[in-house]
């Protein structure tokens, strides 16, 4: 039953089952912060790795992602060098931030709550995501899978806490950040003949 998920003993259309390589030149993976409490700033990393395994069931199934934290982009390069500071990502010294999966959890045909562990400054934290599963096409260099995920960290669980306050009132910057995902996954039918 490799082409397929199951809820509640129902058969449904997912990935086949095996190893999948995140493309990174066809997806992104971007946190969103508020500024100053009134709009949002978006910050993309450039450069990333992962892996997606699909399980004969959900329960096999995991995913692990290697993110390199020096390389967020926000368009701004005085507020990009802050963020690489010790003051938030603190690169330096946590030169990567990396996300495993502990738990695979069906909410529908083809959605999905990626439960797992997110590490970023050496602190380790439970962050969950929800994941849709965006079909597959085929491809010369192997099938190709799109899932679009969200999720949610409090920044300063992971010693984040710099801030300012504003004549206004509030922040500078608010403490919890939306992680937006749009992945696109090759499969490795080589790998997996193996």
């Amino acid at each position: 039953m490799s082409q397929q998920t199951y809820m509640q003993g129902v058969a449904t259309q997912g990935p086949p089952a095996g190893t999948w390589r995140i493309d990174q030149a066809h997806s992104s993976i971007v946190a969103v912060a508020k500024h100053m409490m009134v709009a949002k700033t978006r910050g993309h990393f450039g450069s990333f790795s992962g892996i997606i395994h699909v399980g004969e069931t959900p329960q096999e199934s995991w995913a692990e992602a290697t993110i390199d934290a020096a390389s967020i982009d926000t368009g701004v390069k005085m507020r990009d060098n802050h963020l690489r500071s010790a003051d938030f990502l603190d690169v330096e010294t946590h030169p990567t931030i990396t996300y495993r999966s502990t738990e695979l959890e069906v909410t529908g045909d083809d959605t999905f709550r990626l439960h797992g562990d997110l590490t970023i400054r050496g602190a380790t934290r439970p962050v969950v995501l929800d994941v849709e599963y965006q079909g597959m096409v085929g491809d010369p260099k192997g099938s190709r899978a799109g899932f679009s995920a969200t999720g949610e960290i409090d920044r300063e669980a992971f010693g984040m806490t710099w801030n300012m306050a504003i004549e206004s009132g509030g922040v500078l910057v608010g403490r919890r950040l939306k992680v937006e995902l749009e992945i696109e996954a090759i499969h490795q039918a080589a790998e997996a003949a193996a």
